[in-house]
């Protein structure tokens, strides 16, 4: 097994902004998790802000964090 295979990819939504790139993630199954932007999100200077839609990969060993690897597009609500 490699390591991309250890990892569990969920959904989330940001409820909260902390220091240092770090977010409150609340996930699909209303678990709350620490999650931090990865280097790839960091590097593209994609902005996260609370209310967005991420995809967050967590270790099986620690499942109070996670890295935020993706920031879904937001819905147009054309009503």
């Amino acid at each position: 097994m490699t390591e991309q295979e250890k990892k569990w990819i969920h959904e989330g939504v940001i409820t909260e902004s902390l220091p240092n790139g770090m977010f409150r993630v609340r996930l699909d199954n209303d678990d709350l998790i620490l999650g931090y932007i990865s280097g790839k999100i960091r590097r593209s200077f994609i902005r996260i802000l609370p209310g967005d839609k991420v995809k967050v990969e967590v270790s099986p060993y620690d499942l109070t964090k996670g890295r935020i690897i993706y920031r879904l597009p937001k819905k147009d609500s054309k009503d």
